[in-house]
């Protein structure tokens, strides 16, 4: 007899890539038709054409799923090299902007950042789901930066803390002045804003 030791394979089918970014898809959707408080697995489940099993084999609840449908929008965010570092920030900014301004990553950027008040896990999984992903922006934009002489050389600080506050200041400057304050994040207010980034207040205020 020949004994059998190869390790066990996994059985069933391997996850589908389009089944994935169209539960994703379908779950923007109907965030934007029915909002948090309605919205089901089973309708998620029903508009992408899938099991309702499907959804929990890949995510254990609505909370994870809400947040990944989020990610990948923000995940379409890039930084072309725009010849300058103000150039660069401008950009990303106005593509943040534009981002923020579709429907379904409004609906669903504020459904998960109310309900995390209230839900640590949730909060932790947008952390590292959509800020920390985000977090490569800042530092190729510091080192393109770097190349080109716009900015001396260095790591971001202690444990990249400094990368960390340039993105909570571009990433709660945009989100604030779109989402909160409904303000128009037009090429105007971008300037100006890129101004006081790189400049402080008394290069912001020449532009006034």
């Amino acid at each position: 007899m020949c004994s059998r030791t190869s390790p066990r394979t996994r059985v069933g089918r391997p996850r589908s890539a389009e089944a994935d970014a169209a539960i994703l898809a379908a779950t923007r959707d109907a965030l934007v038709d029915l909002g948090w408080s309605k919205l089901t697995m089973g309708d998620v489940a029903t508009r992408a054409g899938v099991a309702k099993t499907t959804l929990y084999r890949r995510w254990a609840g609505k909370n994870e799923l809400v947040v990944d449908a989020v990610a990948v929008l923000f995940d379409e965010l890039e930084l072309p090299d725009r010849g300058s570092l103000s150039a660069d920030i401008e950009g990303v900014v106005l593509q943040f902007a534009a981002l923020l301004e579709r429907p379904e990553t409004k609906t669903a950027l504020m459904a998960v950042v109310a309900e995390s008040t209230r839900d640590a896990p949730l909060r932790e999984r947008i952390r590292a789901s959509i800020v920390e992903r985000q977090k490569h922006l800042v530092l190729q934009g510091r080192r393109r930066a770097q190349e080109r002489g716009e900015l001396p050389d260095g790591d971001g600080g202690p444990a990249g803390g400094t990368d960390d506050l340039i993105f909570d200041v571009i990433a709660g400057a945009v989100v604030h002045r779109a989402l909160v304050s409904a303000e128009p994040v037009d090429s105007a207010w971008v300037q100006r804003f890129t101004a006081l980034l790189l400049g402080g207040l008394a290069a912001a205020a020449a532009q006034d």
